[in-house]
């Protein structure tokens, strides 16, 4: 069948975006063939698209169809497959979604909840997985915790901070400008640092009565990692999960011995692999999603062919919520 696609031909800017026919071949063995109606875009989209293979994603031959993230509906099953019937409304988390279909190993789709639309799906479904792991599994945040999120009134930070708050800790949030104060404040953030206007480590230190943060939770990277390192607390956490400033590249080690810091690089892909955690870490935050817990705003939506909008919009730090394509 033929549908289109938002390819890259070569690295580049959101110029390199193209909107492709392409011919797609029906589900083989294990496969399922899938409707996009919402494709979620993300940072690993804008990594890849540069050519930055650095992290989990790695180098694909050209052309690359871009995304790793959408909601649909399942239209065909591969012969003797098992998986969500034909009809079913699914999400994903996988390449090749910056189409109009896609096909995705059936194992690894994720049957929706009637109540959960499809935007908010292709909207959050890879930052609330991320979110899962991140408060959940590599450090639990409990009461008592302190936890430092940066650009905590973007995407990923909306998400931290409302599920942190709820698990019962203590969320203090950076931005990059005044307008996100209220923002971040209004989604779970006891204390909002606006970054353009004070340096944020002196001013943890300062709320925490010179302690520092348990946990940093870290997705601007360059930026920001060094000085994280002086406002964590003895044997605390940095996680950095993102880079949206940039790698953060090679540092002294003995920056850590003194405080003996933990520091880590995780990816999603590692603590979704196995089905059973996937399917739980998927439970947990439909649960999060349907009690309430967490606030959903979507920015508008932009049409498939608008794939490059949608990264200059993402890059330039124009959007106060996620943005999602529909084919």
């Amino acid at each position: 069948m033929l549908t289109r696609a938002v390819r890259i031909h070569r690295h580049g800017g959101p110029d390199v975006l193209q909107l492709d026919e392409v011919e797609l071949p029906p589900p083989g063995d294990g496969e399922a063939l899938v409707r996009n109606t919402a494709i979620g875009v993300n940072y690993a989209d804008i990594y890849e698209r540069e050519g930055d293979h650095g992290g989990p994603h790695s180098a694909k031959p050209f052309p690359v169809t871009m995304g790793h993230m959408a909601a649909g509906i399942v239209e065909a099953l591969g012969p003797g497959t098992d998986g969500p019937a034909p009809g079913t409304r699914v999400g994903y988390i996988g390449g090749a979604s910056y189409a109009g279909h896609t096909l995705v190993p059936a194992g690894r789709l994720i049957a929706l909840p009637d109540s959960v639309a499809d935007d908010v799906a292709g909207a959050y479904l890879l930052r609330g997985l991320t979110a899962e792991y991140l408060l959940r599994r590599l450090f639990v945040v409990r009461p008592g915790v302190t936890a430092l999120v940066h650009a905590a009134a973007g995407g990923m930070g909306l998400v931290l901070g409302q599920w942190g708050k709820a698990l019962g800790g203590r969320m203090i949030g950076t931005v990059g400008s005044a307008a996100r104060v209220a923002t971040a404040a209004a989604h779970g953030y006891e204390s909002v640092i606006d970054t353009s206007a004070e340096d944020f480590a002196p001013r943890v230190m300062e709320l925490t009565g010179d302690r520092g943060a348990d946990v940093i939770y870290d997705g601007i990277g360059k930026a920001a990692f060094l000085k994280s390192l002086d406002c964590i607390r003895p044997r605390g956490m940095v996680i950095s999960y993102g880079t949206s400033s940039g790698n953060v590249g090679a540092f002294d080690l003995q920056r850590l011995h003194s405080k003996s810091i933990i520091v880590t690089r995780p990816t999603l892909r590692s603590y979704i692999a196995d089905p059973a955690e996937l399917k739980a870490a998927s439970e947990a935050l439909f649960a999060v999603l349907l009690d309430g817990t967490l606030e959903t705003p979507i920015s508008a939506p932009l049409p498939l062919a608008e794939a490059a909008e949608a990264h200059r919009r993402l890059e330039g730090r124009a959007l106060d919520a996620p943005v999602v394509l529909h084919p």
